[in-house]
C-alpha cells in the first residue's frame, strides 16, 4: 500500500514525499487507521520499525482542521508524548516538526539537562504537542507553568523502558491530571507483564498490533561474537574497526566510566571517540549524537539508557563491549542498527565472565550467536586471576531516579564461566532525562 491510502491532508502527503517516503512500515499500516479512528492502541514493533511516524502522521492529521483550546488566551496542547530520554524525546519532537512542517500544528521537546526557560517560553507562546519526559514534565506541573487539562491524546513511548527505569510513580501522577476522556497509545518493543498490567488500568478496549514476536531482533541483523579475555578487549575492537574499516561504529558499555575509560583509550589509538551517558550534559550528549550523525565522529560509546532515542538511518555496526546484564537491553542495542529493513551488523566481544549472559540473551531470542575467534586475541587455556564476576538479573521495574545507573563489570577474564557474585543490584535512571519497493518512514 501507499500513504495515499490513508487519506492523509496534502500538508502531510507534501511533508511525507518531500522525506523520500512511498511505503508505510508494517506497524504503519496497522496502527494509522486505528489512531484516524479514534481507539486506543496497544502496539509492540521492534526498534526502527517506523514506531514514531505510526502515531506521529495520524495525530497531526488530526489535530489540523480544528480549534485549538485556549485558557487566559493561551493555546493549551492537545497532545501528550512521554518518552523515557531526553534523546528519545528530542527525536519524537523533530519528527513532529517534520511531518507537520507544512502546517499550523506547534510542538515543543521538554526535558531536564537544559534551562527551564525556553521550554516556559515555548509554553507561553501555545503548543499543540508536547514531547516529554516525566520528570521534567512534573517540574512544569509543580511550577504550574503547564495544564494538561486539554489533553486529548496521550501517547506512551516506549513504555517498557519507562516501567524499567521506575517511572511508574512519576507517571501515574500525570495520568491523574489528564482528563478521563481521551485516547491512549502506547508503544513497547516487548510485551512484559509489567506492561500488560498497566494496559489495562490505562487503555479502553485497545487494539492489539504485534508486528514482530516478543523481544525479537531484526532478520536484517547479523549476529558474531568475538571470545576475548577482558584485558585484550580495548586492542581487539581497535583492530576490528582498522580491519574491517568501520566508518562508523556504536559502542555499548555497562558502566559511565567504563564509557569515558574507552573513548580515552580509542582517542589514544587516534580513533576520533566520544560518549553520552547520564554524566554528560545534554549539550555535550546533543553535539556528540549530531557529530557521529553527520560523519564527524567515528565512534560513539554509550551506555544503555542515554543511547535511547539514537535514530541513524544507515547505522552499519553495533558493537557490545561488555554484554549487558539485562537480557532484553541486547535486543535494544542492537535495535540501533537494521533499521527500516536496511542490513546491520551486532558485533559482541565477550570474556569468559561474560558467558552467562551469552546464554541468557540467546535463550531470550531464541538462536545461537555466532562465535567467530580472531587469531592473536583467543582466550587463553590457563585462568588469569579473577574479580568477582557482576551479578546476572532479568529485567525488572526500577526504583532510581538517577539519569544512568551503575553496573557492575567484569573483571579480568577467567578460562571459563565463573559463577555470579553477590547481587549488585542495577538501578535504572530516571529524570533525565520496512523495506519494499520503496522507502519506509522511521
Amino acid at each position: 500500500m501507499t500513504f495515499e491510502q490513508f487519506g492523509l491532508t496534502e500538508a502531510l502527503a507534501r511533508a511525507v514525499r518531500e522525506s523520500g517516503y512511498t511505503v508505510p512500515t508494517p506497524i504503519q499500516a496497522q496502527a494509522i487507521p486505528v489512531v484516524l479512528a479514534g481507539g486506543d492502541l496497544l502496539a509492540a514493533a521492534q526498534t526502527g520499525t517506523g514506531k514514531t511516524a505510526a502515531f506521529t502522521l495520524p495525530i497531526l492529521q488530526r489535530l489540523q482542521g480544528t480549534e485549538a483550546p485556549r485558557r487566559n488566551g493561551r493555546v493549551l496542547p492537545r497532545v501528550l508524548v512521554l518518552a523515557p530520554t531526553r534523546e528519545l524525546a528530542a527525536q519524537v519532537a523533530d519528527s513532529v516538526r517534520r511531518y507537520g512542517t507544512h502546517t499550523a500544528v506547534r510542538a515543543m521537546a521538554m526535558f531536564g539537562g537544559v534551562g527551564m526557560q525556553p521550554q516556559l517560553d515555548a509554553l507561553a507562546r501555545g503548543v499543540d504537542i508536547v514531547v516529554a519526559t516525566p520528570g521534567r514534565l512534573l517540574d512544569h506541573l509543580a511550577r504550574r507553568s503547564l495544564d494538561l487539562s486539554a489533553i486529548e491524546i496521550l501517547v506512551l513511548d516506549e513504555a517498557d523502558r519507562m516501567l524499567d527505569m521506575g517511572f511508574i510513580n512519576d507517571m501515574k501522577k500525570i495520568f491523574a491530571l489528564l482528563p478521563k476522556a481521551r485516547q491512549t497509545l502506547l508503544f513497547s518493543a516487548t510485551f512484559s507483564d509489567a506492561i500488560r498490567a498497566l494496559t489495562e488500568k490505562l487503555l479502553k478496549n485497545p487494539q492489539r498490533i504485534d508486528v514482530a514476536p516478543r523481544n525479537a531482533t531484526a532478520a536484517t541483523v547479523s549476529h558474531t561474537m568475538h571470545p576475548v579475555p577482558q584485558s585484550r578487549k580495548r586492542d581487539l575492537l581497535v583492530h576490528l574497526i582498522d580491519d574491517q574499516r568501520w566508518t562508523q561504529a556504536l559502542v555499548f558499555t555497562r558502566t559511565k566510566h567504563g564509557a569515558n575509560r574507552l573513548v580515552t583509550q580509542l582517542d589514544a589509538a587516534g580513533i576520533q571517540t566520544l560518549a553520552i551517558h547520564g554524566n554528560k550534559s545534554q549539550n555535550a550528549r546533543t553535539k556528540a549524537l549530531a557529530d557521529f550523525k553527520s560523519g564527524k565522529l567515528q565512534v560513539l560509546v554509550a551506555t544503555d539508557i542515554a543511547a535511547r532515542g539514537i535514530d541513524i538511518s544507515e547505522l552499519p555496526v553495533v558493537v557490545n563491549y561488555e554484554l549487558p546484564n539485562v537480557p532484553e537491553d541486547y535486543v535494544h542495542r542492537i535495535g540501533r542498527t537494521g533499521r527500516a529493513g536496511l542490513s546491520g551488523r551486532a558485533v559482541s566481544l565477550v570474556c569468559s565472565e561474560e558467558n552467562a549472559y551469552l546464554r541468557d540473551i540467546e535463550r531470550l531470542i531464541g538462536r545461537g550467536i555466532e562465535r567467530v575467534l580472531i587469531p592473536g586475541f583467543e582466550t587463553p587455556a590457563r585462568a588469569e586471576p579473577v574479580a568477582p564476576a557482576p551479578a546476572r538479573r532479568h529485567a525488572k521495574p526500577g526504583h532510581a531516579r538517577g539519569n544512568q545507573a551503575h553496573h557492575a563489570s567484569p573483571g579480568k577474564q577467567a578460562a571459563h564461566p565463573a559463577a555470579p557474585a553477590a547481587p549488585h543490584r542495577r538501578k535504572r535512571g530516571g529524570r533525565g532525562g520496512g523495506g519494499g519497493s520503496g522507502r519506509a518512514v522511521r
